[in-house]
């Protein structure tokens, strides 16, 4: 688990956090943690994987057979670099 130390918070948001937090039964410390992880786990949120598989329709995915083209491994050995001289 990462820290993060918030500084300069003004009295008024501390005092509303703390009645918050006892409101709740929680420590400010639990409740500033809630309001956070609230923050950023909106159910509205967009994420990437549902967006990207949104914009690839089963149109225009690759067939079995097309995938190879597009994703085949280039198996041709190597050949040596000549360096002049």
């Amino acid at each position: 688990m990462k820290n993060v130390t918030v500084r300069n918070l003004s009295d008024a948001v501390h005092r509303a956090i703390r009645q918050r937090a006892a409101t709740h039964g929680r420590s400010i410390e639990a409740e500033i943690r809630a309001i956070l992880a609230d923050a950023v786990d909106r159910p509205d949120r967009v994420k990437l994987g549902s967006m990207l598989s949104s914009v690839i329709s089963a149109d225009s995915r690759l067939a079995d057979d097309e995938r190879e083209v597009y994703f085949g491994r280039d198996r041709t050995p190597a050949e040596p670099m000549e360096f002049g001289g």
